[in-house]
């Protein structure tokens, strides 16, 4: 089997284990069903922008040529930091964009990662924002009505809580498990006791009305030690396929994150 065209995140869906299919030049593969075998990935050193098109030399947030990067409110620093949100200040990109994404309902959630972390999505992207992080257990803990406010207790939380995935320990599956519920309400009541009155008003706490969710990810093995396979310095990947979790490709000899090289051209060979 052989694909070509421009990579973009696989897209997954939350069975037993995640599925994973990864969309090329119109074509499609279900990796997890090609564990155990050899496969080919050839950069054909051209990048397209993938928002609009363009072939750019060098990719930015994960995929866009740099117009886009300074021009989209998707690549906006509000996005990484959403309590950075200046949509209230008229100064938003594109307002349409942000009423769209940001001023809707959005998560508080917890997750174990490589450990216990908070984070934050909008209301349709669950489960696949704890899938593409690579989560094997995660809980909806708090809702509220728009992004900002989502990133202003997601800060008050990072007191407490990492706001970061140890990635090595992700894909090395190094994890123990933990009751969700049980860490937010130990958490809870010195980060509650730090919101105005606005912020209080706004949330629902929906930790005790939702599900914990537990996720397992197709993989013969994990590795022991990370190496991390460079389509910028070493175009082609040839190597067996062991497991896959979160954006990554799980080699014998090292590891690929799909997300970062959206844009890319490549050709993949299962072999």
């Amino acid at each position: 089997m052989k694909l070509e065209g421009a990579l973009h995140k696989m897209q997954v869906s939350l069975q037993s284990p995640v599925q994973y299919q990864l969309n090329l030049g119109g074509s499609s593969v279900n990796l997890h069903e090609h564990l155990g075998k050899p496969m080919r990935i050839t950069s054909l050193q051209s990048i397209h922008c993938i928002h609009c098109g363009r072939l750019t030399k060098k990719s930015f947030s994960q995929g866009f040529c740099y117009p886009c990067f300074r021009s989209l409110a998707q690549c906006d620093i509000c996005i990484v930091s959403p309590e950075k949100c200046h949509y209230d200040q008229g100064t938003c990109r594109e307002p349409t964009w942000g009423e769209e994404h940001c001023l809707q309902d959005h998560y508080i959630y917890l997750s174990n990662t490589s450990g216990v972390k908070v984070g934050i999505t909008r209301h349709t992207q669950l489960p696949t924002r704890w899938i593409d992080q690579g989560a094997v257990q995660a809980l909806a803990v708090i809702k509220v009505t728009k992004r900002y406010y989502s990133g202003l207790i997601e800060t008050a939380f990072k007191e407490y809580l990492n706001d970061k995935t140890n990635w090595r320990s992700m894909l090395k599956n190094d994890y123990s498990e933990v009751n969700l519920l049980e860490v937010f309400q130990t958490v809870w009541p010195q980060v509650e006791a730090q919101l105005d009155n606005e912020l209080l008003n706004d949330l629902s706490v929906i930790a005790e009305s939702e599900q914990q969710i537990d996720i397992s990810y197709p993989a013969l093995r994990y590795p022991e030690k990370i190496n991390s396979f460079n389509l910028d310095k070493n175009p082609v990947i040839e190597d067996t396929l062991i497991a896959i979790k979160g954006q990554y490709l799980i080699f014998e000899q090292g590891v690929i994150n799909i997300r970062k090289y959206a844009g890319y051209e490549v050709t993949l060979e299962i072999l």
